[in-house]
């Protein structure tokens, strides 16, 4: 038990200053190629931040951990909006780009919903379960495709803007900070998750309350950690892109894996967290057009987390 606290402590160190050391190099490398910072945010910051929800599903659907699969991706994606937007928009208020608006955040939507739709066999096809399937995952990795597509597209327009001449880092430094603050990143988020499934299981709690809760707030420390860091460096454009890009990265390419490398079966449960998965990035949505446009202000990101708040009290209270 005190190797397990000792690992514990030193994954939330190794998570601080992982995500330290990436919005750096992140934000150095956008500089560097002229490339905007959502971009970056979206892609290398997204995908280096997910690595822990990866490595998890991995690992759960090889052991046919299946309801730890789905609660982590599910549980992840409302923390990451609630939770840590909420904390980032405390800090420092996010101003939204008007791409991410009327694009990246309605793709995040439209993940969500993908989900639903794939996983309602029991209401389309009057299937006995519900189940993600191979075949749903395959169609999951081709919407992500989809996405990777869009990305670059973006990115090939702002490799024509006008490149920073404030270059912080050099090269080698920019890759180093990205290499070292993703593995400070998946190594920390490992620690804390392990530490954190091994106290909860020797409480006896279920599997899928442990993915919905344990694992998926010990899984998006690594974003909690990124988004909070840059908007207190003002980079509210990772801070947000970083939230989108992994939620779109959880659902299309994290969840399509999973369902691939085994078919995920979702409990009747689970319907009411795949409709708050949906509710919480339409509010996100909505949030941007109430107050001050296309930014969430401070006062949104208190209700996020106060919802999340409720959220965790209702989940608990269900067992």
């Amino acid at each position: 038990m005190f190797l397990t606290i000792f690992l514990f402590a030193v994954g939330f160190v190794l998570l601080i200053k992982g995500a330290d050391m990436l919005v750096d190099g992140a934000g150095g490398l956008a500089r560097r190629f002229g490339i905007s910072e959502i971009v970056i945010g979206l892609t290398i910051v997204a995908f280096g931040t997910s690595m822990p929800e990866l490595i998890v599903n991995i690992l759960a659907s090889v052991n046919d951990n299946t309801e730890i699969a789905v609660g982590n991706i599910i549980g992840s994606n409302v923390a990451n909006v609630l939770l840590i937007l909420g904390i980032a928009a405390v800090i420092y208020p996010l101003s939204v780009k008007r791409n991410t608006t009327y694009k990246e955040i309605p793709f995040a939507l439209l993940s969500a919903l993908v989900i639903v739709f794939l996983g309602a066999d029991e209401l389309v096809n009057n299937a006995p379960d519900s189940i993600l399937s191979r075949g749903d995952g395959l169609t999951l990795l081709g919407f992500f495709c989809i996405f990777m597509y869009y990305i670059f597209s973006i990115a090939k327009d702002d490799a024509s803007l006008k490149k920073s001449e404030e270059l912080l880092l050099p090269f080698n430094k920019i890759w180093l900070f990205i290499l070292l603050g993703i593995s400070g990143l998946v190594i920390g988020g490992k620690f804390i998750v392990d530490g954190a499934v091994a106290i909860a299981t020797a409480s006896g709690v279920s599997q899928s309350l442990i993915g919905l809760t344990v694992v998926a707030i010990g899984t998006s420390l690594p974003e909690l950690a990124t988004s909070a860091v840059a908007a207190y460096k003002k980079n509210t454009d990772i801070a947000i892109g970083n939230v989108v890009g992994s939620n779109i990265f959880n659902s299309f390419w994290i969840l399509g894996i999973s369902s691939v490398i085994r078919p995920l079966p979702l409990l009747n449960r689970n319907n009411g967290d795949l409709m708050l998965n949906v509710l919480v990035s339409a509010l996100l949505f909505l949030f941007l057009f109430i107050g001050k446009k296309h930014m969430l202000e401070r006062w949104q990101g208190v209700a996020f987390i106060v919802m999340y708040a409720c959220y965790l009290i209702y989940l608990i209270h269900l067992g």
